[in-house]
């Protein structure tokens, strides 16, 4: 058997991946294949390199970190914000500050150094096509995936430049499923589970329209999963609608209590599963 953690995107929700990690250790559940998107990657790139239970402590303070002095994982007040999207005509934010923490976490290491196998989703600007990173400096490769578009740059990996994977992919079962997975489980941020409303606001189109598109990827590789896999969506708790607006990514007030009940449901959902070792 071959057990994958796909980690997907969401920005300040990925908070609750945590919770799904630590419930998934503490019983026994170790993967063999970690796929991430978006702030997944991040939480999957501390995962495959410290795949123990070990890991909780750094993602929960890493995540602890940001909801105390939230405008450090952007790295800007509001006025410098509105500056650069004047300036530059396509990003709010600097990229800088977020790559400094993943360094200070992940240092230089490789994906051939990971003691599990780990694979980051991100989309190439110049092929307009999905595109995976698994090999060569981890950190470029998370900073591309969580390039989200109008917040931050597109993140340029040698040649090529790349914007935030959930555009292409954002949980990417399907993935795990061309690399031999046969158990997967899936963390996902509880976007999945609200229901969607007609947009009534410009701005609201785009992001309407994105979600149908990845609902509708992931329900269909959901649904067209081989008989001899079984997968698993963790559920996710504390999350919103309110979570989806500009202003909801920055908000980080209350990611200990998002984590603490997503464990909860998590630990309920495992307990009552039959395959868990």
């Amino acid at each position: 058997m071959t057990t994958a953690f796909v980690l997907g995107g969401g920005g300040v929700l990925g908070a609750v991946e945590v919770g799904m990690v630590r419930a998934l250790f503490e019983r026994g559940v170790s993967p063999d294949l970690v796929l991430g998107t978006s702030v997944g990657a991040l939480n999957g790139a501390m995962v495959a390199r410290d795949p123990t239970i070990g890991v909780v402590d750094r993602l929960t303070e890493l995540w602890r970190g940001a909801s105390e002095s939230g405008h450090e994982v952007y790295g800007d007040r509001a006025l410098r914000s509105v500056r650069r999207a004047v300036s530059t005509g396509t990003h709010l934010y600097s990229s800088a500050p977020i790559k400094k923490r993943l360094v200070e976490e992940l240092g230089d290491i490789t994906f051939e150094e990971l003691p599990v196998r780990f694979q980051v989703c991100a989309a190439s600007i110049e092929r307009a096509a999905e595109h995976w990173f698994d090999s060569g400096p981890v950190v470029d490769a998370v900073v591309a995936s969580a390039a989200v578009p109008g917040l931050l740059p597109p993140a340029k990996v040698g040649d090529e430049h790349y914007l935030d994977g959930g555009i292409v992919n954002s949980i990417p079962v399907g993935r795990a499923v061309q690399l031999g997975a046969t158990r997967i489980f899936v963390l996902q941020v509880g976007r999945m589970d609200r229901p969607l409303t007609v947009p009534r606001r410009p701005w609201e189109v785009a992001r309407v329209s994105f979600e149908i598109a990845r609902r509708h990827r992931f329900n269909r590789e959901m649904a067209e999963l081989p008989d001899d896999v079984v997968a698993h969506v963790l559920p996710a708790r504390g999350t919103s609608a309110r979570d989806d607006s500009l202003f909801g990514t920055r908000d980080f007030s209350s990611v200990e209590q998002r984590i603490e009940a997503t464990y909860d449901a998590s630990v309920d959902y495992l307990d009552g599963l039959t395959d868990l070792p």
